[in-house]
């Protein structure tokens, strides 16, 4: 089935902050279902698409998550820390080239053949982004370093081989509480190893 195309016209965007990122307001009108035309005006952040994956061992039915500090987070709870499955920005790279990159600087395991496994928007309502899902299977010889991300884009992170279990169960407790994380430990529950 297509998806439905919206109908939209007199976009006009007006730029709030480049800093890094680029945060528009857009007004427009969008036609109602009833045929009606609706002014709107909408914020979007736009920070370019991303990928991540979840690292997983079938025989030790073991994942590999990392601890990291997300500063909204701590604006939110006051400690910042979130468990996640190893992510990053495209940064002009296909999804598969970033996130062998990124699994290797995050975690320590070089991947060779990621399986993607499906495609997200994360936030719609305000952040264009769309996230590239992945999975792949490790084993102690694909460890090259000791992971922790890279320092000079601020990055120290903590790499954690837990077994899918905890992991489930830390869902449940809230101790997980990232999205593309969770999504992903669901997938491999259901799919590999369900």
């Amino acid at each position: 089935m297509p998806k439905a195309l919206a109908q939209v016209r007199h976009l006009e965007s007006q730029l709030l902050s480049d800093n890094g990122y680029i945060l528009k307001k857009y007004t427009f009108e969008l036609q109602r279902h009833d045929g009606s035309w609706q002014q709107q005006s909408r914020e979007a952040y736009d920070r370019g698409h991303g990928a991540t994956i979840l690292l997983y061992n079938r025989d030790k039915k073991t994942v590999v998550l990392t601890r990291q500090f997300r500063l909204p987070v701590y604006l939110q709870d006051g400690k910042g820390y979130l468990i996640e499955a190893a992510a990053g920005l495209l940064d002009n790279a296909s999804p598969e080239q970033r996130i062998i990159a990124e699994a290797e600087e995050e975690t320590g395991f070089t991947i060779a053949q990621p399986e993607k496994v499906f495609e997200a928007f994360m936030s719609p309502g305000s952040v264009t982004e769309k996230l590239y899902f992945f999975i792949a299977e490790y084993t102690e010889n694909d460890r090259s370093s000791l992971g922790g991300g890279l320092e000079e884009e601020g990055e120290d992170i903590e790499v954690l081989e837990w077994p899918l279990e905890k992991a489930l169960a830390a869902i449940r407790s809230g101790e997980i509480e990232d999205g593309k994380t969770i999504m992903l430990l669901q997938y491999l529950a259901l799919n590999v190893f369900g």
